[in-house]
């Protein structure tokens, strides 16, 4: 299994986010889902990054720490997780904006603070 393949990472992604969801159901703190799925990510051999800067230039100057996403796996897919009543228009531009300004193209949007998963799940 080649991990080069955002599409193969993009699906161990959604299989953890499912177990997660299936054990601890919806209604906890984000932080707390970032770390566990960070585990389960880890725990199927993939390389995860916690909060990665993810730089930004203004005006010719490099911000280091313009934003931070929540995961990035294996450098191909970014990974925000959100644990609120719904999704809002500026939750996908801030996936959105993370995936230009990274140069990354795949990325996943998931909100645990849903009755059933597959609905609050974005690529």
């Amino acid at each position: 299994m080649s991990f080069k393949d955002p599409n193969i990472i993009t699906g161990i992604v959604l299989d953890a986010c499912i177990k997660i969801h299936n054990v601890l159901g919806p209604g906890l703190f984000e932080s707390v889902y970032v770390e566990v799925l960070m585990y389960e990510l880890k725990k199927r051999s993939l390389s995860v990054q916690k909060q990665k800067p993810i730089p930004l230039i203004y005006d010719g100057i490099k911000f280091e720490d313009g934003f931070r996403a929540d995961l990035f796996v294996e450098n191909r897919v970014i990974i925000e997780v959100k644990s609120i009543e719904q999704l809002a228009p500026v939750h996908f531009k801030q996936l959105h904006t993370y995936l230009k300004l990274s140069g990354i193209k795949n990325g996943v949007l998931v909100n645990f603070n849903i009755n059933l998963l597959k609905e609050g799940v974005y690529r």
